[in-house]
């Protein structure tokens, strides 16, 4: 049987400046790498940094470093190409990277909410409740429930019979093969597994919320826990507002989106959600968390004197 190969066509307008965007691809991720392997780095060797805290901000690291290697390695290679091609199989492994990578992310985010809210609204039952077994439960189920979700998504398109084999984006994108499939291909088990794992991320999402009109409320009332919060529920905050924001504007895109849009507005809508968070998270948490920021000025000055 003859291997299946899809065409990428989200480059196309922009191979005239491919060297450039190579560059800058390269430079951003190789900073991407080092900021998020130097927090991994730091909280793993640090003793004091082994808390919940800090133990979910090295999951969001690692989560960033697996997220990012599963597009820009692929995309430097299309820029260094002028055919961009990826075979059926690597495109749907690269759809599981992608998407577990955006669904673990909302699962880390949700347990870092639920840390805050333990700590600053029920700081007695804290050690009680997030224990070090508790919490190696949680991150394991915020890894392996993407996984098993995706497995069956990817699944079911694996199912499918295709009639085309072109997908208008840097990346493969599971909902545009499904498009892809041919007339008769019943896609309603596809439809429905695509709701379900929006509807399961929803209530990540609405959990969120009811974590934080706690918090608030809290902290209404506490001149310690409004400390609290602006050191370590800020940054959090923007962590998630940055990424719901970006995975809101990529779905709406890709349900609703038009095609009359620039193709390079496109790209931009289209990998936002690896651009913005991968580089924000270590930078925003390594200034604002306290211990991460000593730490980090305590090896700037070993190294410098």
């Amino acid at each position: 049987m003859e291997a299946l190969i899809f065409t990428l066509t989200g480059l196309n307008e922009t191979m005239h400046h491919r060297t450039a965007i190579f560059t800058l691809t390269l430079v951003y991720y190789c900073v991407v790498l080092f900021l998020n392997i130097s927090l991994i780095v730091i909280i793993v060797l640090d003793e004091n940094l082994h808390e919940p805290m800090y133990v979910l901000l090295c999951c969001v690291c690692i989560n960033a470093v697996y997220g990012t290697t599963g597009f820009y390695p692929k995309l430097l290679i299309d820029l260094l190409s002028f055919s961009h091609e990826i075979s059926y199989d690597w495109c749907l492994f690269q759809i599981f990277v992608l998407y577990s990578y955006a669904s673990c992310e909302l699962s880390i985010l949700a347990l870092m909410a639920y840390d805050r809210y333990l700590a600053i609204c029920r700081p007695l039952h804290y050690h009680t409740l997030m224990t070090r077994r508790r919490l190696s439960q949680l991150v394991s189920f915020s890894w392996l429930t993407p996984f098993s979700i995706l497995s069956i998504s990817i699944l079911l398109t694996s199912r499918l019979e295709l009639c085309r084999f072109t997908i208008k984006r840097l990346f493969c994108v599971n909902w545009m093969i499904v498009q892809l499939a041919c007339p008769n291909s019943n896609t309603l088990s596809n439809s429905i597994a695509s709701y379900a794992t929006i509807l399961i991320y929803v209530s990540h999402g609405c959990f969120i919320v009811w974590t934080y009109m706690h918090l608030v409320r809290t902290c209404a009332t506490s001149k310690e826990s409004r400390v609290k919060f602006m050191q370590t529920c800020v940054p959090h905050l923007i962590s998630l507002t940055t990424f719901v924001t970006v995975i809101f504007f990529d779905l709406m895109y890709i349900r609703f989106g038009s095609a009359e849009i620039p193709q390079s507005l496109q790209n931009f809508i289209a990998i936002e959600f690896l651009l913005f968070p991968p580089m924000m998270n270590p930078l925003i948490y390594g200034l604002k968390l306290t211990k991460i920021r000593n730490r980090i000025l305590s090896i700037i000055y070993a190294t410098t004197h």
